[in-house]
């Protein structure tokens, strides 16, 4: 009798501990699918290489703003002073800018930030497994285009917007309303980015659980940096020159690319399990219905 209530008691232990194995060996399968790690790494090399023109062309249009861009890519890394010196001498522009190397700049510009928009895309769409409309090639090369710009629209504004935010340089929690606005300008960009490159398929709200996971995501990779990374610039730039901090750079874009491909795959989890329950609790309340119609007519 003993030995019995046992085993109805550890029926349902083993029942939840069946599910969640089914349920992480389906998102290990799903993960492997997309290849996160090397998708990041060529995020990290696509996203460099628009960086630097990025940098140039503000530079000749605003020298303050691009070095302000320069701070705030330390401060994302949460580097410390120094490193934080060695990140704005990677970015330094001297104030005379020839015409032909602003023109370069705009091409460079066009074409890696056309193609880092391109693998964005792709990643996101892999991630929620969405397939291009059959339409015309002609509308639908320009559809993407129209995509692509306006993504990077959109990336060039949030940079700069979050160059402008006055975050401190040294304290990792900075103000209470300073992080709250960072963290809703986050939201903002990365749930309008996948809404804009995936042409608003699955859906906005859809989109939205991914967005929060994201942005949860980045908040930590402040942390990590912050005990990783910035210790590694100084001693990498003293060893290495320059070409130390730029690895170090790239691996930071690395973990960036990981978070967000990461953050939508979450999202996308996290939408199937809730469209799933509310599936399977739909019919059991219709069959609840039904008995209670039978019983009423009985």
């Amino acid at each position: 009798m003993h030995s019995g209530t046992e085993r109805e008691a550890r029926r349902p232990i083993r029942h939840c501990v069946g599910r969640l194995r089914e349920l992480l060996s389906s998102v290990a399968e799903k993960a492997g699918e997309l290849d996160l790690v090397n998708r990041s790494l060529i995020f990290a090399a696509l996203g460099f290489l628009s960086l630097v023109p990025l940098m140039m062309v503000i530079a000749a249009a605003d020298p303050g703003r691009a070095a302000g861009l320069g701070r705030w890519l330390a401060r994302a890394m949460s580097a410390s002073e120094p490193a934080e010196r060695e990140i704005l001498e990677l970015f330094a522009r001297p104030r005379r800018i020839l015409r032909e190397v602003t023109a370069f700049g705009l091409t460079a510009l066009c074409i890696f930030g056309l193609t880092f928009a391109a693998h964005v895309r792709q990643a996101y769409a892999a991630v929620w497994a969405t397939r291009r409309p059959r339409v015309d090639g002609v509308r639908a090369a320009l559809r993407e285009l129209i995509r692509h710009v306006l993504w990077l629209v959109l990336l060039i504004g949030f940079l700069l917007l979050l160059g402008a935010t006055p975050l401190s340089r040294t304290d990792l929690l900075p103000g209470p309303l300073e992080v709250v606005a960072v963290l809703i300008v986050t939201l903002a960009f990365v749930w309008a980015s996948q809404i804009v490159l995936l042409g608003g398929r699955p859906g906005g709200w859809a989109l939205l659980a991914g967005a929060i996971a994201t942005t949860l995501g980045l908040a930590g990779l402040r942390l990590f940096a912050w005990l990783v990374f910035s210790p590694l610039i100084v001693s990498q730039a003293t060893a290495y020159g320059s070409i130390g901090a730029v690895v170090i750079i790239l691996s930071w874009l690395v973990g960036v690319g990981f978070v967000l491909y990461g953050g939508a795959f979450a999202g996308r989890i996290t939408y199937e399990r809730t469209a799933s329950l509310q599936r399977r609790r739909k019919p059991v309340g219709d069959h609840d219905d039904g008995v209670r119609v039978h019983r009423r007519r009985g």
